[in-house]
């Protein structure tokens, strides 16, 4: 799934039209204020897909800390609503792309309408909501895809061959705080990688561990950029026929994701930054 934000004057329209050009099944994140009126910088995330089977998340008070009322079509939740990182992952098991709407502090790629100046990577920057839209669309197809292990999943369970896998086996690689009591805390890690030679190469490894006997899909995902202790790093993920080949496939597939994709670690800790590989 591709994730952009979309901010600046007239960002709701902008996104309505983008939902309409797109080719596949997308998901509008919209930022709310928590009485339901504007945004007012505290406000938080409410869905809808753009496929006619709307997702509308509002925010109410209740005696609960968090309700949930579910519907042949819709769905609201009350309390504590989530965070923006939250609702796109709820969309990426099977929705192509997901525009959230405002949020010009995320952490995504953002097109830009207007003259802002928003932290981050800005892959377009129009001047009008209502101009054309080709040239944006190219743009969220570059994107690097948005990947969580529930959408990765999701993607094996698609294939052609997933009548004959009675396995599933997946790795998560997080970011650890410590390794022992003692240590200084890690406060994040800061991935970089060469962008077309890292995707080339994984691609190609998923490939040559997917023509083994028994397995049937292979899906290797490694984000990049800052992520928080206690976040997810790395996903592998085998659809295969039995256990025995699903768990050896996953183990090789890090081992080799580590050894042969060209990716390069900052870590921070509470006393020091260093670039991993030096130290090694």
């Amino acid at each position: 799934m591709h994730a952009v934000v979309v901010c600046g004057p007239g960002a709701d329209r902008l996104a309505g039209r983008l939902a309409d050009a797109l080719a596949g099944r997308v998901g509008l994140v919209h930022q709310v204020a928590e009485d339901g009126g504007e945004p007012s910088g505290a406000g938080q995330p409410s869905a809808e897909t753009s496929d006619g089977g709307a997702a509308t998340g509002t925010a109410s008070i209740d005696a609960a800390d968090t309700t949930y009322r579910l519907g042949a079509e819709s769905w609201a939740a009350s309390g504590p609503g989530p965070s923006l990182r939250d609702a796109i992952e709820r969309l990426a098991p099977d929705h192509d792309y997901a525009l959230a709407v405002g949020f010009p502090e995320a952490d995504l790629p953002k097109v830009v309408i207007g003259d802002a100046e928003p932290p981050g990577e800005v892959i377009a920057r129009v001047a009008d909501p209502d101009g054309p839209t080709a040239d944006l669309v190219a743009a969220i197809e570059e994107t690097e895809p948005f990947e969580t292990l529930e959408s990765l999943v999701a993607e094996v369970k698609r294939a052609p061959d997933a009548d004959r896998s009675g396995a599933i086996a997946t790795f998560t690689g997080r970011v650890r705080a410590r390794d022992d009591p003692d240590d200084d805390r890690t406060q994040y890690l800061e991935f970089e990688k060469y962008e077309a030679v890292a995707a080339t190469r994984m691609r190609a490894i998923e490939d040559e561990l997917a023509t083994r006997d028994g397995v049937f899909e292979v899906r290797l995902h490694h984000r990049t950029g800052v992520i928080p202790d206690g976040e997810d790093i790395v996903f592998v993920v085998v659809l295969a026929g039995h256990r025995e080949e699903a768990f050896r496939t996953v183990e090789d597939g890090i081992d080799r994701l580590k050894d042969e994709v060209p990716i390069f670690k900052k870590e921070v800790t509470e006393a020091e930054t260093f670039w991993v590989h030096e130290r090694e």
